[in-house]
Formats: C-alpha cells, sequence, structure tokens
C-alpha cells in the first residue's frame, strides 16, 4: 500500500527523526560554531525532509520528483559530511558519530531506491 502523504513514508520518519537528533545535538556545539558547522547541519539535515515534500507535491511529473528526490540525497550526503567534521572536531563520541551515520545511511539506501523506482512512490 502506498504512502498517503510524504509525512508517512519511511524514509520521511527517518530522516526527520535524524534531522531532529541533530538538532538536539547541535544544540551542544560551541558558540564560536554557530554560523559554520551548527547552521549547515541543520540546514542540511531538514532539507532531506523539505526536498521530500517538494517531490511528493509535484510527484505527477516523474523528473521533477526524481530532481527533488536526487535534492534531497545530496542534501543527506551533506549531512554526513557535516557529521565527519562534528566528529572530527570532537563535538560528538565516536559512538553518536557512528549512530547517526548509521541513520543517515539508512536514509540514503532508501532515496536511492526512490530514485531508481519513482513509479513505486
Amino acid at each position: 500500500m502506498a504512502a498517503k502523504t510524504v509525512s508517512d513514508t519511511k524514509v520521511y520518519q527517518l530522516a526527520f527523526h535524524l534531522a531532529m537528533q541533530v538538532f538536539h545535538l547541535s544544540k551542544t556545539f560551541p558558540k564560536e560554531e554557530t554560523y559554520s558547522l551548527t547552521d549547515q547541519i541543520r540546514r542540511s539535515s531538514r532539507s532531506v525532509c523539505i526536498c521530500l515534500r517538494e517531490a511528493y507535491r509535484k510527484k505527477i511529473y516523474p523528473a521533477h520528483f526524481i530532481a527533488k528526490v536526487s535534492d534531497s540525497d545530496m542534501e543527506n550526503s551533506e549531512t554526513e559530511g557535516w557529521l565527519e567534521f562534528a566528529l572530527a572536531c570532537e563535538y560528538i563520541s565516536p559512538e553518536k558519530h557512528q549512530e547517526l551515520c548509521d541513520l543517515n545511511n539508512q536514509v540514503g539506501k532508501l532515496l536511492h531506491h526512490m530514485l531508481n523506482n519513482p513509479d513505486k512512490y
């Protein structure tokens, strides 16, 4: 059974969960990171969900749907890059980094499935 709304999809729910974890965790980042790492990781993690919403709004146009899902995948990849910086700067523990990267990878796999099977969504 297909999801009635984007919010009903597993990918959206996981991406939203990841974005909220990133938000809460980034509250602990140093003040000097406010306008760099903190803003960037919050923006990219939230953009995964926003791009999915845009994709679903235009589902009747397959090329637009695929383009927006691709944008979502790009933002998800960017989030993983910022997580690498957060680890390297010792703002997050290796365990938390692994947990968030695992979730990020789950989102990425689901996005790739959407890209390869747009007709199923």
